[in-house]
């Protein structure tokens, strides 16, 4: 066995270390995106921000630079897939390449059955939460490889575990991704690169609030949970830095849930 000083533990230190690294984030201008990227600059990581809209992105990025953090906004909509291109071109342009990449933004603009959901509803929802993270891991990957690998997290859902009344396509949305993962991971462990999803439950962000902020829905939904009570933006950004750390150097493929047990 392996002996220890604890006095000067830099083994477990490092572990979390993200010095230098490239992250990109995307819907990262509020909720769970900003939360990790404060948590990256924290760790020392070189963070791009990406949203639809340069303004919220450029205040973000002056809120992490002012707290000691790097941090840039590069503004595209992730839907798009020329967008895509271009925010990865612009990235690797600028900072040299990509390290990390954390899809992160999501949409749901219909609540309801699926009998009912409109056919631009499906199109939009398989838009941003599916074909946006293929096509930004697929841009990424070559740069990824080129610098001996690197770490793709895709932000999921409980929803995608099981079915949630009225979040049907937005459901089917986050199950395609989670097995998205597990191809993305099977395909490029050989190149270093590895791929891990979270299914977050409730947590208290402003895509959530319809469910949060009637207080007879929120008792209702935290009574059932093992951990009762919602849960924060830190918290899964806490999980997407050991996912994107060499702390997770062994994990790939997996779906994380970070839900209070809700699944249970």
């Amino acid at each position: 066995m392996a002996s220890y000083d604890y006095s000067n533990n830099m083994k477990y230190k490092e572990a979390f270390n993200l010095s230098g690294k490239v992250a990109l984030i995307t819907g990262a201008s509020k909720g769970i995106g900003e939360a990790i990227a404060h948590c990256f600059a924290a760790y020392g990581a070189r963070v791009i921000i990406n949203s639809r809209k340069q303004e919220e992105l450029d205040k973000v990025a002056k809120t992490i630079r002012e707290a000691g953090g790097e941090c840039t906004g590069i503004a595209a909509n992730a839907a798009d897939t020329d967008s895509c291109k271009d925010l990865i071109k612009k990235v690797v342009s600028e900072f040299g390449g990509i390290d990390i990449l954390v899809n992160n933004a999501a949409t749901n603009p219909v609540y309801g059955p699926i009998l009912e959901s409109p056919e631009w509803a499906f199109d939009k929802i398989m838009g941003v939460n599916l074909k946006a993270p293929l096509a930004l891991a697929n841009l990424a990957h070559p740069h990824m490889k080129t610098r001996g690998g690197g770490a793709v997290i895709n932000i999921s859902s409980i929803a995608g575990l099981t079915p949630d009344p009225g979040l049907g396509l937005y459901s089917v949305s986050k199950a395609a991704l989670n097995m998205l993962t597990k191809v993305q991971a099977k395909e490029w462990g050989k190149d270093g690169i590895r791929v891990n999803s979270i299914c977050p439950g409730l947590i208290k962000t402003k895509f959530s609030e319809a469910l949060w902020s009637n207080e007879a829905i929120l008792n209702r939904m935290v009574s059932k949970l093992p951990i009762a009570r919602m849960g924060t933006v830190e918290e899964i950004a806490s999980l997407v830095l050991y996912l994107a750390s060499p702390a997770s150097g062994y994990c790939t493929g997996a779906v994380f849930t970070a839900d209070g047990g809700t699944v249970l």
